[in-house]
């Protein structure tokens, strides 16, 4: 059995999760020094309730907590590029990355720029490119879609965003993460939703989850963090860490061993 690692018996880990020291977190959650063959690792973050349920009121903010948001922040600031679901992004009003102070100097050092790049999956394009996160953003958004998509609806995007096609009919997700791979961003993040997560596994792409579980029963319709066609063979992962903190559950799982 591995043990629970709770904030009573880690003060580092106490103040990263309660306060404003944010070292101890990054080190738990930081990403391989080294993948087999140079190749990028994609890590998924989703909170959950303790039923399954990835949404609480419609929104997984209603799952989550402060803790949640700090650990949300890391895995971020740690990152490349961010990948999400248009449905989510709409859903949950999403807004560009922000640079984080305490992360500018660990990220110049490794090349990285001040705050990772967004990048949208969305087949139809319907989205609101008047939104922060088109018009605002530190670094410019990235929007995946498919090559018969609407040509107006893409026209309209490439002037606001840096478009990326993959694909007909669906995104190809693996040629999705090769041109962002290609673009030197090997540091891979995604925020799902539950049906672009379950793709992402579907097609063998996830190397590592991070739950956070919240202390919540909730019942209800909402979907599963991974939300799809079941797999024709289940996916084991490894417990790699986890976190106790007022009762939330912060876990870390990998596909395979990390150094």
């Amino acid at each position: 059995m591995r043990q629970l690692i709770s904030p009573s018996q880690s003060p580092a880990l106490a103040a990263a999760l309660e306060e404003d020291s944010l070292a101890a977190l990054a080190e738990v959650y930081a990403y391989p020094a080294q993948v087999e063959g140079g190749r990028a690792w994609l890590r998924g973050n989703m909170v959950s309730s303790l039923d399954g349920a990835a949404r609480l009121g419609g929104l997984s903010e209603g799952l989550s907590s402060e803790a949640d948001k700090r650990v949300f922040g890391v895995l971020r600031a740690l990152s490349d590029v961010v990948l999400v679901g248009a449905e989510t992004v709409r859903a949950e009003g999403y807004r560009p990355a922000r640079a984080r102070a305490e992360f500018q100097a660990a990220r110049a050092a490794a090349g990285q720029g001040p705050a990772p790049a967004i990048a949208v999956v969305s087949r139809s394009l319907r989205l609101d490119l008047t939104a922060p996160l088109f018009t605002e953003p530190l670094v410019p958004t990235v929007v995946i879609t498919t090559e018969d998509a609407p040509a107006a609806a893409r026209a309209a995007v490439a002037e606001v965003a840096e478009l990326v096609i993959a694909g007909r009919g669906d995104v190809d997700l693996p040629a999705a993460l090769a041109s962002l791979t290609a673009r030197g961003w090997t540091r891979q993040l995604s925020e799902g939703g539950p049906r672009l997560l379950a793709q992402l596994t579907a097609a063998g792409l996830l190397d590592e989850l991070c739950l956070s579980l919240a202390p919540l029963l909730t019942a209800g319709d909402s979907p599963r963090i991974t939300h799809g066609a079941p797999l024709v063979d289940a996916q084991r992962m490894r417990l790699v860490s986890l976190i106790e903190q007022k009762g939330f559950l912060f876990a870390r799982y990998c596909r395979t061993a990390v150094s």
